[in-house]
């Protein structure tokens, strides 16, 4: 399950900075049950040096004997990373959305099965299949509602693509959209979902969504460097920003939809969430955050399930990812040892740090070995088009090619794109997965079927249109 959309000439680095320390927080064994300072940095060595996946990492552990922080990064491209540097976390931001919501249940100032057009202006349609959206369904993507609005367009800037998103066009989007399944019949992860449960949030308290949250959860927890909007003193600490090609992006802003996706956050502030989650500091969000611990419906995907908020692996890992147009993170724990997990990456590759970060928590679980091919800087726009298309599997799965620029992507339906890289003008390949397509064209005709390789299998799939 991704977290968000996938948006996503390689480097020498010139010089490396390394920094790691250990901060107690309590007492505890000696020996921890996670990979020491050393082994962590390999493995963010191999992901940046070796796979080019990232300019910076910085991963934050917290463990019964403390909490420690290993960064490492490239100086040439101008960064200074350590706990304190500031990262987007996109859509780690529905955790915090969703802790906001069990607060308030827990305060009684609502309830989960609330429709969530008691929330909203007195006359606003709101669309209803089988029952009217919940609370509970929007933090669970049960709601029926898409993963983006519709009215959400390529005409917006795509390096910002959600800042001119406005109340209005979100009401517009409700007032006419119909929905395709019946709220709460299945899991669908949906931005859209999220960002209207911390709209509504927001109004039921009559503040805006950032001074809620402020309020609630990140000044008590001590998060002080935990905001939507950048400060200077926020400026001066934040990552600089780098797409899949590892080219400067700018950063982004949510506009409405900001409880899908808006904070900006530091390792060591996560750390103190997690601390809290965990048990290491009391407060009076404890009920809360264990309310939001009960998996409460299945997400399609085996052996990971949703709870308010987060993902519950079948490890008993919790944790949720995040994605913007120039960073990747992770945050997770598991309750069961009491550890937690963060890891923040200032580029926004396919492969993300999901798979560091459950990796450090469960090493069952894999590192993700990034094949390594050699990328087409360009392919002529008319090779590209011979590929878009939409191509049937013989088990009925469509997959859709469609090209942006001088990219193409693929999608799969009811999944969200993914980017393809070509190796030629008829091999393509994956970065999120080790798959690769080929398409069976003689570069004068439309490609007639694709193959994709996968698992050791060549699955083709002819073209349907």
């Amino acid at each position: 399950v991704r977290a968000s959309r996938a948006v996503i000439n390689m480097r020498i680095p010139i010089a490396l900075l390394i920094a790691a320390s250990l901060q107690a927080v309590a007492q505890g064994p000696p020996e921890s049950t996670l990979p020491n300072n050393a082994e962590i940095r390999k493995i963010l060595a191999d992901r940046i040096d070796i796979e080019r996946q990232s300019i910076g990492i910085v991963v934050g552990v917290i463990e019964p004997r403390g909490r420690r922080i290993v960064a490492y990064g490239s100086l040439a491209k101008g960064d200074k990373l350590d706990g304190d540097t500031v990262f987007e976390i996109g859509t780690v931001t529905k955790v915090f959305t969703s802790l906001l919501l069990a607060d308030m249940v827990e305060r009684k100032q609502l309830a989960l099965v609330d429709p969530v057009a008691k929330y909203l202006p007195r006359g606003l349609k709101v669309p209803e299949r089988g029952g009217p959206i919940t609370l509970e369904s929007l933090s669970l993507q049960t709601s029926g509602l898409p993963c983006l609005p519709s009215n959400l367009t390529a005409a917006d800037d795509p390096s910002d693509p959600y800042a001119e998103y406005s109340v209005e066009r979100l009401y517009q989007f409700l007032w006419n959209y119909t929905l395709t399944r019946d709220v709460g019949a299945g899991y669908e992860y949906s931005n859209l979902g999220v960002g209207l449960l911390g709209h509504v949030l927001a109004r039921s308290t009559g503040m805006d969504y950032s001074t809620l949250l402020e309020s609630r959860i990140t000044a008590p927890l001590g998060m002080t460097n935990t905001r939507i909007e950048l400060s200077p003193e926020i400026k001066a600490i934040l990552s600089s920003t780098y797409d899949a090609a590892l080219a400067p992006v700018p950063g982004w802003d949510i506009g409405v939809l900001a409880g899908a996706g808006a904070l900006r956050t530091t390792a060591n502030d996560l750390l103190r969430f997690l601390a809290a989650n965990l048990g290491y500091t009391r407060t009076p969000l404890a009920p809360a955050m264990a309310a939001m611990l009960k998996v409460r419906c299945p997400t399609g995907t085996p052996g990971l399930e949703a709870a308010l908020g987060w993902l519950v692996s079948n490890s008993g890992i919790v944790w949720h990812d995040g994605s913007t147009g120039g960073y990747r993170s992770f945050v997770g724990f598991n309750p069961s040892t009491r550890t937690g997990v963060v890891v923040l990456s200032n580029a926004e590759t396919d492969p993300g740090v999901d798979d560091i970060g459950r990796h450090l928590l469960d090493p069952g679980f894999p590192l993700l070995k990034t094949k390594l091919y050699t990328e087409l800087e360009v392919v002529e726009p008319k090779l590209l088009d011979l590929c878009v298309g939409r191509y049937q599997f013989g088990s009925g799965a469509l997959l859709s090619i469609t090209r942006a620029g001088n990219r193409l992507w693929s999608q799969r339906t009811g999944q969200e794109k993914i980017q393809l890289y070509a190796e030629s003008d008829r091999d393509y390949f994956y970065k999120v997965v080790d798959a690769q397509i080929t398409f069976e064209t003689t570069g004068q005709q439309p490609a007639a079927a694709l193959v994709l390789h996968q698992n050791g299998q060549d699955l083709r799939a002819p073209r349907v249109r």
